[in-house]
């Protein structure tokens, strides 16, 4: 081991936390941290003194809470083993976040069940490196935004699905419609999970809520979406579902024509028409009066005259050709 030993940060810069490996101190070993960052320094898995930003020759006056608990022998060649942990103070901003998969919502406004996914990211800062160590790294060499991630997938997931739910709910919007709303989720998010993170010693920088998404080939979804593009296309048409139907049965009745139950059915469906119709019911209204529903008006009488054999539509007292007079 070297008497003189240079002890410095060599982790990656999505680290956290990153542990020397050494934990055979050497006499005046020189410690460098570098701005943004702490050293704590730990014995026996208890942690002792703390190191700002600067540059220490590790020697009794400069580490007094461990020098008080083990009296430090220095002048020998190892005085004394302990480990050095540095942890990073920056400003992590894009650490992502997201749905591993759909959640199921109930839309309050078209009372469908549908898939919904979310994510975003958001920032941390470690606000208090020692509880942050003890409480949350343990007996781990390295703890990088992973390892956040993975730690804190349950509380985020259940905060997001919870805000998303109230939402829905309290403001009666569509899963359609919720995109709207995102910067008032984002906050509500980041009010909720900030108390939660500090316990750790981490502060929530900020929380942002990128999308919420609706998977297109969900059945449940394409058929909320055919039948919102079809209520599109009545508004700007002008004309409702119920005279639609009016529409298509007359539209069935002019196809079944020759008979005079086909004819009764026809009267019988522009009379609903009529009455669900609103503007376009009352025009057909007209219509249908002068259509009648007995099936005896629509037999038509055949004759021959006696006299020069014509034959004659319908009643008549005198024969049109000869003008001979038709018997009873």
């Amino acid at each position: 081991m070297a008497l003189f030993e240079v002890i410095k940060y060599e982790g990656t810069s999505d680290m956290f936390a990153w542990k020397y490996p050494n934990e055979e101190i050497g006499t005046w070993s020189q410690l460098i941290v570098s701005e943004s960052q702490e050293a704590i320094l730990f014995k026996d898995g208890r942690a002792y003194d703390v190191f700002t930003s600067g540059r220490y020759t590790l020697e009794t006056q400069n580490i007094p809470l461990l020098n008080k608990v083990i009296n430090l022998p220095f002048g020998g060649e190892s005085p004394f083993s302990a480990e050095i942990w540095f942890v990073n103070k920056v400003h992590s901003l894009d650490i992502k976040w997201g749905t591993p998969t759909p959640i199921q919502f109930q839309d309050p406004k078209y009372k469908v069940f549908v898939p919904i996914r979310s994510y975003g990211q958001f920032g941390v800062q470690i606000e208090d490196s020692k509880k942050f160590l003890i409480k949350l790294v343990g007996t781990l060499t390295a703890f990088d935004k992973t390892n956040l991630i993975r730690y804190f997938r349950g509380l985020y997931l259940a905060r997001a699905k919870d805000a998303i739910s109230s939402f829905l709910l309290h403001k009666q919007i569509s899963v359609l419609e919720i995109n709207a709303y995102l910067d008032e989720i984002s906050d509500y998010l980041n009010e909720k999970i900030q108390p939660t993170l500090s316990e750790y010693g981490i502060k929530l920088l900020n929380f942002y809520v990128n999308e919420i998404s609706i998977p297109e080939e969900d059945p449940s979804v394409m058929q909320l979406k055919n039948a919102l593009a079809k209520r599109a296309e009545m508004d700007i048409v002008g004309y409702s579902y119920q005279q639609e139907r009016s529409f298509d049965t007359l539209e069935s009745a002019a196809k079944n024509q020759g008979s005079g139950s086909d004819l009764m059915g026809m009267g019988v469906g522009l009379g609903a028409g009529v009455g669900m119709g609103g503007a376009f019911g009352g025009a057909f209204g007209e219509l249908s009066k002068n259509i009648s529903t007995n099936p005896s008006d629509y037999k038509v009488a055949q004759y021959v005259c006696p006299n020069c054999h014509v034959l004659i539509n319908g009643k008549t007292k005198f024969c049109p050709e000869c003008g001979h007079k038709m018997s009873e």
